[in-house]
């Protein structure tokens, strides 16, 4: 078996939310949360590629792995190529530091889908909840061939039908929501970081566009549940009320103490 290891590009630059990965939720940091979630969830190595000496102490101190990566590297992709030039796996997951609720499957699916499908990336999309959802810029749309691979990624709804395009169910049904989980064949995500940046990802602000742009294959596994990208600190209050949930769920489906 290959060996696969997953890395997390942080940093706190985040320009719609900054410091975001040390923003307390229920009293405990984001990036924790993410820490947390990822060792519950699979026994794969994971390493946090970071550019920031207080994620660093905070993560260390939490007993978790760090490579430390140059602050100006363009995008998470260089993270990433940057920390595994030192960690040395055949196959790269990219986990977004700001998805806390990533799960097992997710992980099963994007292993399963880079390693049959012989492609040089794989990500993950779900279907649309809902037609708001399916037009906010900040959801990334992706369209399929009919093998499964990506045709385009989009902020933008995707695709246009002329010919009932008041037809939302129809829209939906064409369309996923492009969730930020990726892996990686280290090879390629080497030759990835050297290209240069193409006009449709300056222009959708979509570093995976490159890939197509280049020629490459990008295989989509399709799962049932997206995961939650802390984008906003409206979307924190969001975030709690799902880590309440599930936390009431797993109380109530304990047996009780006698």
């Amino acid at each position: 078996m290959s060996n696969v290891a997953i890395i997390i590009p942080c940093h706190l630059d985040s320009i719609r939310f900054p410091r975001k990965l040390l923003y307390p939720i229920k009293g405990k940091p984001l990036i924790l949360w993410t820490a947390e979630r990822i060792a519950s969830q699979t026994a794969l190595p994971f390493y946090f590629a970071v550019a920031g000496e207080a994620l660093v102490e905070v993560l260390r101190s939490h007993g978790y792995n760090t490579v430390a990566t140059a602050a100006d590297l363009p995008s998470g992709t260089d993270r990433i190529a940057a920390a595994n030039a030192q960690i040395g796996a055949d196959i790269v997951f990219n986990i977004q530091a700001d998805e806390p609720l990533v799960t097992a499957l997710h992980l099963q699916t994007l292993l399963k889908k880079i390693q049959e499908d012989n492609v040089a990336m794989a990500t993950l999309a779900a279907p649309f909840k809902s037609l708001e959802d399916f037009r906010h810029p900040n959801n990334v749309k992706v369209v399929l061939d009919a093998k499964g691979h990506a045709l385009y990624f989009s902020r933008a709804p995707i695709p246009y039908n002329r010919t009932t395009s008041s037809d939302p169910e129809l829209m939906l049904a064409q369309c996923y929501h492009h969730m930020g989980l990726y892996a990686y064949q280290a090879a390629f995500l080497k030759k990835f970081c050297q290209l240069p940046q193409g006009r449709l990802e300056q222009m959708e602000k979509l570093e995976q566009l490159r890939a197509l742009e280049n020629g490459y294959r990008i295989a989509i596994g399709l799962v049932s549940e997206p995961t939650l990208g802390v984008d906003t600190q409206e979307d924190t209050v969001t975030l709690e009320r799902l880590l309440t949930a599930e936390a009431e769920a797993i109380a109530d489906a304990s047996p009780g103490c006698l």
